[in-house]
């Protein structure tokens, strides 16, 4: 399907349909059947439009788990920002919502259900090639925390939201207990933490 206005439309709203198609198509077929032909018949882009605006299908990967990404850590923000004065409450809460979110999460569910076949190619942007995930997740709840005063150096409050950003993707990938019971945990931990930190003269 050609562009409507060809030469015409914002290059941020064609980017935003084009990644949006593709994390419909992964979702229905896999992302092993998701063509950059079949991604412009989708968004109703032409071809080259879909390599201006997303690059290599990598390009591609990494935006639509960006994209996807975008919906958790506006619910990250919105439970910190519902607790300014209680740090563990505001941590339980993100947790929780993440791991609740990340049950539904039609996405997700397709990447992580194509490790037992040969479509996985996206789980590397969730585990060993996470950094720009872990990135974009880490600047936002460090922005939040550092809202609070917490007795603890900068360096091992960075080194604690690294440990909970991790616990929670792995937990969203492969869940051990409800979302509730695994927020209440991981609160715990930080708790312990944040209460009794391990000091070092390193």
């Amino acid at each position: 399907m050609a562009e409507a206005t060809a030469g015409h439309e914002d290059p941020i709203s064609s980017r935003s349909r084009i990644i949006a198609a593709a994390a419909r198509l992964t979702c229905a077929d896999g992302w092993s059947r998701v063509t950059m032909a079949r991604l412009a018949a989708e968004a109703g882009v032409s071809r080259q439009t879909v390599y201006n605006a997303v690059g290599s299908r990598e390009d591609l990967a990494e935006a639509m788990v960006l994209s996807e990404c975008a919906g958790f850590v506006f619910q990250i923000a919105e439970a910190f920002d519902e607790h300014p004065g209680d740090l563990l409450s505001a941590i339980r809460a993100a947790v929780e919502r993440t791991l609740v979110l990340a049950r539904g999460n039609e996405l997700l569910r397709a990447v992580v259900s194509a490790t037992h076949g040969a479509d996985t190619e996206l789980l590397p942007l969730l585990t060993t090639h996470s950094e720009a995930l872990l990135g974009t997740v880490k600047v936002v709840v460090q922005d939040r925390v550092d809202r609070y005063e917490i007795d603890l150096e900068p360096e091992r409050i960075t080194a604690v939201i690294d440990l909970v950003v991790r616990a929670v993707l792995s937990h969203a990938m492969q869940p051990s207990a409800t979302p509730g019971e695994t927020a209440g945990e991981i609160t715990w931990i930080v708790a312990r933490l944040l209460r009794s930190p391990v000091r070092s003269d390193a």
